[in-house]
């Protein structure tokens, strides 16, 4: 990880290893943490950033299921990431928003007011699962480990906990030579990837697991439904066996870090024809060419980066 200059901590600019918490932090003990990640791209020499609004509207319901009162609005955080952005001058940036129950108490249950602190990062980072994956797919297995039971730990709530899951499923797939690995439910339908929404292509039709499969319903995920629907194409979101993967014409991850991948292999069965699909390229186009032009923005998820309260500088006066 390349530092940037600073981090938003608390309502505060700070130096990038200034950013600290101590170790008795509720959340680094329980999990109790709730996330985003958000993309800004050079949109032609303008920095834009890629739905940001909803996906800090998806972390304060993230906090709400936990009963985590996060103490800065959307729309503060939201000036905040545009404005860290700009300081750390960065044309293009993965931002990490992250609130999470502080220090005061070691009791699992949080009986007494712990404080929520929030922390943003605005760092650079390509494709999470490699560049030269993105074009040629990535090499993917069906994990061990089942994803969260429902009605045990909430999978729908973007949570610091769930991915503990993740971890296991993704170092698994590492220690067997994949670059990624697949979680199936507990009743053996498919789920999801570590990091990553899954799609099925089959028939000229787009599959996708609904969010009964302990999913989280992925924001990259949604614009690829709306994008495809957009064109015509047929999307399905259905439960789906094991054996979908081993048939399907083409299979695809999204999500913010990994945008869209195809997948070229599952447990060394190729894929199709081993390769990207022309499915997939298509939905890559689609997505891709919202940051080029060549994709009308026509649902208004592109926003500049330098509106009047970042030219204003009104975040620091705002929430620090």
């Amino acid at each position: 990880m390349k530092p940037t200059e600073l981090i938003w901590h608390n309502g505060e600019f700070k130096p990038w290893f200034e950013a600290t918490t101590h170790v008795l932090t509720h959340a680094l003990h329980y999990g109790s943490s709730v996330f985003e990640g958000v993309r800004v791209y050079d949109c032609l020499g303008q920095p834009k950033a890629f739905r940001m609004r909803e996906h800090l509207q998806r972390m304060h319901d993230s906090a709400r299921v936990y009963r985590m009162e996060i103490p800065w609005t959307v729309d503060e955080l939201h000036r905040a990431c545009c404005e860290l952005t700009l300081r750390n001058g960065l044309d293009s940036a993965y931002l990490r928003p992250l609130a999470y129950r502080g220090y005061g108490s070691l009791g699992v249950a949080p009986h007494d007011p712990l404080p929520v602190d929030v922390a943003i990062a605005a760092i650079e980072w390509g494709a999470y699962l490699g560049e030269e994956a993105r074009e040629k797919g990535a090499r993917v297995c069906v994990s061990s480990w089942q994803r969260l039971a429902p009605n045990t730990v909430p999978a729908g709530a973007k949570a610091g906990g769930n991915y503990l899951s993740s971890q296991l499923i993704s170092m698994e797939a590492h220690r067997l030579g994949y670059d990624e690995g697949i979680g199936l439910t507990t009743d053996g339908t498919l789920s999801e990837g570590a990091g990553e929404n899954l799609f099925v292509v089959r028939d000229g039709e787009l599959m996708t697991p609904p969010q009964s499969a302990s999913i989280l319903a992925g924001i990259t995920r949604d614009s690829v439904i709306k994008l495809a629907l957009d064109e015509g194409i047929t999307v399905r979101e259905q439960p789906m066996t094991r054996e979908t993967l081993y048939l399907a014409d083409e299979l695809f991850f999204t999500g913010t870090a990994a945008e869209i991948t195809p997948i070229a292999s599952i447990d060394d069965l190729p894929v199709g024809r081993g390769h990207r699909g022309p499915m997939t390229k298509a939905i890559q186009d689609l997505f891709f060419g919202l940051f080029d032009g060549r994709t009308e923005d026509r649902h208004g998820w592109l926003e500049p980066l330098r509106g009047d309260d970042s030219r204003k500088g009104g975040v620091a006066s705002a929430v620090a």
